[in-house]
């Protein structure tokens, strides 16, 4: 198909048009972030004052599904709108369009949200429009930029689309939702370890080179491979068997691997750039959250504790850490964390392993705490960057610094 027949998406970066609208990850971004608040602020407000969320959902599964299928799909197409520009040559999809897909994702949070309102079906129809849409797009620019290395991506995209499908009809038609939520969580994962394999010892050697350091992180090879066939091996199986010793000992398998490949990425070299060393951290979580997996399959702890480290700890902590860079960076910024970012990882960071921990010390406790943490360095991340998002521009000659 030649250019000119391929359907139109509105793009480029209009001088006169409104910055919001210029780039995926201004809107979303921003969206998700409120809404990380907002969400876990309602969630309170259910525990303590018995707040009805999610008509027949009820409220403990809106809370899952709006952390997994409502958060984190909103960070997931700003990274994806702005990386696949970056990864095609092409240029950003905004305006009309941008504005369109935003639209239908927050429609599904307000549709969840008022699920008693609406009726479950109505709701569960408008939330599951949008990471078919978002998919789309992304399979359309890749194809279009003739990227196919970059299709395995969709994978993940892919995988989170099933789970939250089969999330809602496991809800509405009998089933166990569970399951649905750990192959969306899985399918994150194997996000994190595609791509965070990728920009984790890329933006690593870009700054030890600007450092004069002489040695560099291991590029990736065979084993790097290995470890994400390893780890898909060990999702999969706790997908299905969560509780099994098959679950267990693949996910300790995977932990050790994972350790080891973070270890070739000379992370320890980062400590002086916090926007760096939270790359390397959150990537921690990885082998930490196999370990909680194998934990839970041997009766250790809860297995909604070894949840939290996953989403938590790999998902929210490696998205706040792009949403950081990548912010500062499209916006003109210098690619430096201020003290208000790093306080927002340090809170994400505790409110990760303030989950398991009160499961282990049965302390009440502990787990407000994680809420009230998770709110914190979100509403820091809006508070810090809220104004860059929606007004500032960044200068087209500081593309290359954006992109280091």
């Amino acid at each position: 198909m030649t250019d000119a027949k391929r359907p139109r998406i509105p793009r480029g970066l209009r001088p006169d048009g409104a910055a919001l609208w210029s780039y995926g990850f201004r809107p979303f971004f921003l969206g998700g972030a409120v809404w990380a608040v907002v969400a876990m602020v309602l969630w309170i407000a259910a525990l303590i004052h018995g707040l009805p969320l999610g008509g027949g959902y009820g409220a403990p599964l809106w809370h899952a599904h709006e952390m997994v299928f409502g958060f984190a799909p909103a960070v997931l197409a700003g990274f994806l709108l702005t990386a696949i520009p970056n990864w095609t040559g092409s240029l950003p999809v905004s305006g009309r369009a941008l504005i369109g897909l935003f639209s239908v994702w927050a429609a599904g949070r307000v549709a969840m949200a008022a699920a008693a309102l609406t009726g479950t079906w109505v709701a569960a129809l408008i939330d599951a429009a949008f990471l078919p849409l978002l998919l789309a797009i992304a399979a359309r620019e890749i194809v279009a930029g003739r990227k196919w290395n970059d299709l395995k991506v969709l994978g993940g995209v892919a995988a989170i689309m099933a789970g939250n499908l089969g999330f809602h009809a496991a809800a509405l038609l009998g089933g166990d939702p569970a399951l649905w939520m750990r192959a969306a969580v899985a399918g994150y994962v194997m996000l994190v370890l595609i791509i965070g394999g990728r920009i984790i010892p890329s933006f690593t050697r870009n700054w030890l080179n600007r450092q004069g350091a002489k040695a560099m992180p291991v590029p990736h090879d065979r084993f790097d491979m290995g470890v994400i066939i390893a780890s898909a091996l060990a999702l999969g199986t706790w997908t299905v068997a969560p509780e099994t010793s098959p679950a267990a000992l693949g996910c300790a398998l995977a932990a050790g691997l994972n350790a080891a490949r973070l270890a070739r990425w000379r992370g320890l070299a980062t400590r002086p750039e916090p926007l760096l060393w939270v790359l390397h951290l959150s990537y921690a979580f990885v082998p930490l959250g196999f370990l909680a997996v194998t934990a839970s399959a041997l009766g250790i702890v809860q297995a909604a504790s070894a949840l939290h480290v996953l989403t938590v700890g790999v998902i929210g902590t490696m998205m706040l850490a792009v949403m950081t860079r990548a912010t500062r960076g499209h916006t003109g910024r210098d690619l430096t964390a201020s003290r208000v970012t790093t306080l927002s990882y340090l809170c994400l960071f505790a409110a990760a392993l303030a989950r398991p921990l009160a499961d282990l010390t049965g302390s009440a406790g502990l787990m407000e705490a994680a809420g009230l943490l998770w709110i914190l360095s979100f509403g820091l991340f809006v508070a810090e960057h809220g104004a860059m998002l929606v007004l500032q521009r960044r200068q087209a000659g500081r593309l290359q610094a954006a992109r280091a």
